[in-house]
C-alpha cells in the first residue's frame, strides 16, 4: 500500500518542504504509521531500542516476545489460529508484561539516551503497544469480524490521541493532522451497514472524541484501474474497475458528466438532503475481487451522513508500485499476455 510511486514522491516532496520552510520556532511536518499489521517488526524494534539503553532489559524483551517464535513465526494469521483452536498458550500476559516495564522506566531512558531521547522512546513504546494489540488482533481474527475490525480501528484512534499529544508537548502548538485511510476506515460507521453490525470506525471515533475539530473527507470513482490483490497476502495486480452498480452513489456521480469534482455534504442544501437516503457504495481496499463484486465490495451508507465533503473522480487510475510484476502492467493489457504467449 505504501510502497509506491505517488508515496515516494510525496516523501520526497515533504523532505524538501521541510528544509524549504526551516525556521526557528517552526515544526517540521512528519510522516506516521498508525496500523498493527507490523507485530514482528515492532518486536525488533523495540528490542534494538533496549540494546542501546539497557542491554539486560533487552534480553528480557526476547525472552518474552519469543512466544511468538514458537506460534506461527513471522505469519500473525498462524498465531491467531494456534490461539484459537487451542495450539499452546497466548502471548498476551508476555506482550503486556513489556509494555508496562518500558513504560516504568522511560524516564530513566530518556534521561541516558541524550539528544532526540523523547523521540526514540515514544517510538519504542508506541511498537510495544502495537505488538500488545496485534497480539489481540490475531488472537481474536478467527472469532468474528467484527471484534478484530474494532480492535484495530481503536488502536489507531489511540495510535494518533498519543501521537497528537506527544507533537504537542514538543512543539507547544496544537498539531493539525491529515490521517490517510481507506473509506471504510475514514468514514462514520454510524451511517453504514457495518455500524448497524455494531462496527466501529476511525472516522466515527475521531467525530466523538473531536467534536467540530475534525473533517471526514471520502473519495468515489465510477470506474478505471486499482493496484489491489486478489487475496490477502497475493502480490498486487493491475485491475480494471468495473463500471458502478446501477442505483450506487458512485453511478449518481458519474450521471453529473463530470471527470472530477468535491460536494460538502455537512451543509443544508438540496446535495445533501439527495444523500442522506441509503445508497450502494463500492469499497475498494487491498483486495478487489471483481467477479463477486456486489457481495464483496458494496454496502449500503447514507452518504452525508458517513462524511463531510465527497471527492468523485470518474476514471481513477492504480497507483504504481515501485517494484512492478506481471501481474501490474501500465497501459492497457495485451491480448497476447501472459496465458497466449
Amino acid at each position: 500500500m505504501w510502497r509506491n510511486a505517488p508515496v515516494r514522491d510525496f516523501v520526497g516532496w515533504l523532505k524538501e518542504h521541510n528544509e524549504r520552510c526551516r525556521a526557528p520556532g517552526r515544526t517540521p511536518t512528519g510522516f506516521y504509521g498508525l496500523d498493527l499489521y507490523s507485530l514482528h517488526r515492532s518486536t525488533r524494534e523495540v528490542v534494538d531500542y533496549l540494546d542501546r539503553v539497557d542491554p539486560a532489559a533487552a534480553q528480557r524483551a526476547r525472552d518474552r516476545y519469543s512466544c511468538f517464535d514458537n506460534r506461527g513465526g513471522d505469519d500473525g494469521q498462524s498465531y491467531g489460529y494456534a490461539a484459537a483452536f487451542g495450539a499452546g498458550e497466548w502471548c498476551e500476559q508476555k506482550v503486556v508484561e513489556q509494555l508496562v516495564e518500558l513504560q516504568r522506566h522511560s524516564l530513566d531512558y530518556v534521561r541516558r539516551d541524550g539528544m532526540g531521547a523523547e523521540d526514540e522512546q515514544f517510538y519504542a513504546e508506541r511498537n510495544a503497544v502495537g505488538v500488545c494489540d496485534a497480539e489481540g488482533y490475531y488472537r481474536t481474527m478467527f472469532s468474528g469480524c467484527m471484534l478484530s475490525w474494532n480492535l484495530r480501528d481503536r488502536h489507531m484512534v489511540r495510535t494518533l490521541e498519543a501521537l497528537i499529544e506527544h507533537l504537542d508537548r514538543q512543539c507547544g502548538t496544537t498539531s493539525r493532522i491529515v490521517l490517510w485511510a481507506y473509506n471504510s476506515h475514514v468514514g462514520d460507521a454510524r451511517a453504514t451497514e457495518a455500524g448497524s453490525r455494531g462496527e466501529v470506525t476511525v472516522g466515527q471515533l475521531v467525530r466523538e472524541t473531536h467534536p467540530g475539530d475534525c473533517l471526514l473527507i471520502g473519495f468515489t470513482t465510477f470506474s478505471g484501474t486499482v493496484t489491489a490483490a486478489s487475496q490477502w497476502g497475493g502480490p498486487a495486480e493491475r485491475k480494471d474497475v468495473r463500471p458502478a452498480l446501477p442505483g450506487s452513489v458512485e453511478a449518481l456521480f458519474h450521471e453529473l458528466g463530470e471527470q472530477s469534482f468535491l460536494v460538502r455534504t455537512d451543509e443544508e442544501n438540496t446535495v445533501a438532503k439527495t444523500l442522506r437516503a441509503a445508497r450502494l457504495q463500492r469499497a475498494i481496499g487491498v483486495i478487489y475481487r471483481p467477479e463477486t463484486e456486489r457481495q464483496s465490495h458494496y454496502f449500503h451508507t447514507r452518504i452525508s451522513e458517513q462524511f463531510d465533503a465527497v471527492i468523485h473522480i470518474d476514471t481513477t487510475r492504480a497507483v504504481e508500485p515501485l517494484e512492478r510484476t506481471s501481474l501490474w502492467v501500465e497501459g492497457e493489457t495485451p491480448e497476447t499476455y501472459p496465458s497466449a504467449l
